[in-house]
Formats: C-alpha cells, structure tokens, sequence
C-alpha cells in the first residue's frame, strides 16, 4: 500500500496514456502522491485507484467537473449515475426519432419539405398526436351521420406511443400522422366507412339494437378468450357454461315481443359450430394493405407495439360440438 509508481507504470496499469495522466494531474483531478528527486511524478495505490475510476467515468462521458466534485466528495456515484441515466435517456430518444426519419426518408425518397415534415411529427407531444388523430376523425364523420357508438368505437382505436419507443415504433407513427392528414386518405375512410354503415347489411348490422346486442356479447367473448389463453379442455364444465351462455346470447339476437329466441338444439350448436370456423378463415384472411381503414388499423396497432387479440374461434367451436356430445 505504501508503494510508489512511476508514471509509465501507473500508465500500463489503468489503460490511460502518459499524456492522459500528466493532464489530469495539471487540472488537479488526480494529482501524483509524491515526487521523486529527479522530479518525476510518482503515484500510491490509492490514486491508481482514482484514475481508474476517472478512466470509467470519461468513458461514460462525464465531464471534468463532474468528476472532481465526485472525487471530492462533494457528489456520490448514484448522483452522478441520475444525471447521466437522464441525459442517456433523452439522448436514445433523438437517435430513435433521427433513425425513424432517416428510414422514412430511404423508403420514400422524400423531399426536403417531406423531411422537415418528418422530423416534426416524429417529436409531437401527447396531446398534439391526440389533436391529430381526433381531427381526423371529426373529418371522416363530418357530411353524414354514422352511429354515435360506431363513432366511439372507431376513436377509441388510436395510437399510444409509448414513454421509450422503438425505431418501429416511430417510423409507424410517422407513416400514420402522414395517413391521416392526407386529405385523399381521410375521403377515401370516410366513404368506405359510410359504405359499410349505409349499404348492404350495413343498416341492420350498425343499429340500436344490434349494437346493443353486440355489447352483451362482449363478457362472454372475453370469457372465451380467457379460457382458450388458459387452455381450458374445450369439453371441459368451463367451456360448457361458455358455449350455453354463447348459445343463449346468439337465440336472443333477432327475438321480439312477437318473435321468441330461436330454438336451441342440437342442429342449431354444430350450425354455429360451422360458422365459428368460417370466423376464423374469415379472421386470418390478411388486410388490404391498400385499403386505408386496414391500413390504419395496421399502422395503429405497429404504434402500439400490441397485437390486437384474435378471438378464439376453433376453441369455442370445439366447445359448442363437445357441449352436444355432453
């Protein structure tokens, strides 16, 4: 402990160069133990160990000043960790946003107005992403008058970006902003959406009572999904209590004063069994990436990081087959 070196040896033993070691003694940050007569500087365990700890913290890209008030003890390393951690943070948020555009900017062959454009939607706040997304949706629904729960459906599917985004992330986020302040974009979801609610099956499919009867629905379909995660047996007495409550949601959808459910039968519980099947081929056919409420759905759910839950067909079409068999 009370050895004494040289400065080349102090050199070999921290990584650092001569040079490194003479300028951290000059500015007082490490200075040498001791001299020798000859005038060289020479240095104790104890301050090896200091210019250890500097090399570490340069590397970590602490500043001088920072360093001297540690070593001091003016500033303990956990501080020191904080202040850095948070300039780390922000700066991994710029490389991620900077790394979005410049992937948006190879893809589309952009201009210089497209990447400025870029760049800012990739720094918006919360609520200016909110803004964004709520003005187009005043938009698509403004000039025809869908269902109002139609309406609170389609707004509740909307991006979140998360606290620490992922290059993907981002580079979804801006191909979304760019989707929906695309006047041609916003026109063309508006006229698909007011297709869907006005044409065809579209009247009956988006009324009162069959949003209604969509609703009740929803605790047996999250019960469903539940148990096929869980892998609950689809004969199990689980699964039967599932499959009767199915059953009973679906016999009630079309009964009236005048019009009692629909028989539950045993023909009746394969027929759905069927259809369950064809839910599911119909489930997995993939979007139109042309199409742009798919497409908006896509970009919304690569913000979000999440995949939508499937609902499990097959299982509750084994259910209802092995609830006839019971």
């Amino acid at each position: 402990m009370n050895d004494l070196y040289a400065i080349g040896d102090v050199a070999r033993r921290t990584g650092l160069s001569v040079s490194a070691i003479r300028y951290y003694a000059d500015t007082g940050v490490v200075v040498p133990s001791a001299g020798s007569p000859s005038g060289h500087r020479l240095y104790d365990v104890s301050a090896i160990a200091r210019l250890e700890l500097v090399r570490t913290l340069r590397e970590l890209d602490a500043g001088l000043d920072e360093i001297r008030r540690v070593l001091a003890g003016e500033a303990t390393l956990r501080e020191l960790a904080v202040t850095h951690l948070a300039l780390l943070t922000r700066q991994e948020a710029r490389l991620r946003s900077r790394r979005a555009v410049l992937s948006a900017i190879l893809r589309q062959d952009s201009t210089a107005e497209q990447v400025t454009l870029m760049h800012r939607l990739a720094g918006m706040t919360d609520e200016e992403r909110d803004r964004l997304i709520d003005d187009f949706w005043t938009e698509v629904c403004t000039g025809w008058e869908p269902p109002a729960r139609m309406v609170e459906w389609w707004r509740a599917a909307r991006p979140v970006l998360p606290d620490h985004p992922t290059a993907a992330q981002l580079e979804a986020w801006i191909a979304l902003a760019e989707l929906v302040r695309d006047p041609e974009a916003r026109a063309a979801v508006r006229e698909e959406l007011h297709e869907v609610c006005t044409t065809g099956a579209g009247p009956l499919m988006t009324s009162t009572p069959m949003l209604d009867n969509l609703e009740a629905a929803m605790p047996v379909g999250e019960a469903a999904v539940q148990a096929a995660k869980e892998g609950v047996p689809p004969d199990s007495p689980h699964a039967r209590e599932i499959a009767d409550r199915w059953i009973a949601w679906l016999t009630g959808i079309f009964a009236t004063p005048d019009s009692p459910p629909m028989p539950d039968t045993p023909e009746f519980r394969i027929q759905t069994a069927d259809h369950m099947l064809l839910g599911e081929e119909w489930d997995r056919t993939p979007p139109d990436p042309q199409g742009p409420s798919d497409r908006y759905l896509a970009l919304v759910t690569a913000v979000n990081g999440t995949e939508p839950e499937r609902f499990p067909y097959v299982w509750l079409s084994e259910a209802l087959r092995a609830s006839v068999r019971a």
